[in-house]
């Protein structure tokens, strides 16, 4: 029997993607170097800013990791000191029904808790989400099982009790690797992802509720 939704948060429930692109040619523009839109949405759109920052370290050995994480996360919290991520069409009215239907709700995020805490307090998460992984929480983020394992063992259920909502490959990997059913809602930069894997691929988050309250019955 289903009992809970877990949500992925950067492009599934804020729009933020778009805003992580532009934060990362920031950071990369003061060392000469630059991102194609493309290669992000292909490949970084909807990893830990972690992993991003090991990526692109790699491929320019004039730079590390932790440098980019640092100006990168900098950078970032500038941004939400002034502004949360904008919510996207549809996320509240599917909480409330979810929550009103008796469904459990949490979070699970690859984001730093400091920007997960902007978006708490900006939309009132806090008082929605019965727990929230951050990328803070694990050893290996998405799309490694382990941030959705955890997730399930704070809630104290079983995989097939909870199925999961992502926007890229790399969220649904996650998921299925953690052995939920998992659904997606591609948006601008994900859109070419492969989301063979998913349970439903679905339009907006309004035609996402539909189809989750539809399993519960």
């Amino acid at each position: 029997m289903l009992k809970a939704i877990l949500f992925d948060h950067d492009g599934t429930l804020v729009a933020s993607e778009q805003i992580h692109y532009q934060l990362w040619l920031e950071t990369l523009a003061p060392l000469g170097l630059s991102l194609a839109k493309a290669e992000y949405d292909r490949h970084f759109a909807g990893m830990p800013t972690r992993a991003n920052a090991e990526l692109l370290a790699g491929r320019h050995p004039q730079t590390t990791a932790a440098e980019l994480l640092a100006a990168k996360g900098d950078l970032t919290r500038r941004f939400l000191a002034e502004a949360a991520f904008p919510l996207l069409p549809g996320v509240a009215r599917t909480l409330a029904r979810l929550k009103a239907a008796g469904l459990r709700l949490a979070m699970v995020t690859g984001a730093g808790r400091h920007e997960v805490a902007a978006s708490c307090r900006a939309y009132g998460f806090d008082s929605l989400f019965e727990t929230i992984v951050c990328g803070d929480d694990v050893h290996f983020g998405k799309p490694h099982p382990e941030p959705y394992l955890l997730a399930l063992s704070r809630l104290g259920l079983d995989k097939d009790q909870a199925l999961a909502v992502e926007d890229t490959a790399h969220g649904l990997a996650s998921a299925l690797a953690a052995g939920l059913g998992c659904i997606a809602i591609p948006n601008e930069l994900s859109q070419g992802h492969d989301f063979s894997g998913a349970a439903a691929v679905l339009a907006d988050m309004d035609a996402a509720c539909d189809w989750l309250l539809s399993q519960g019955r």
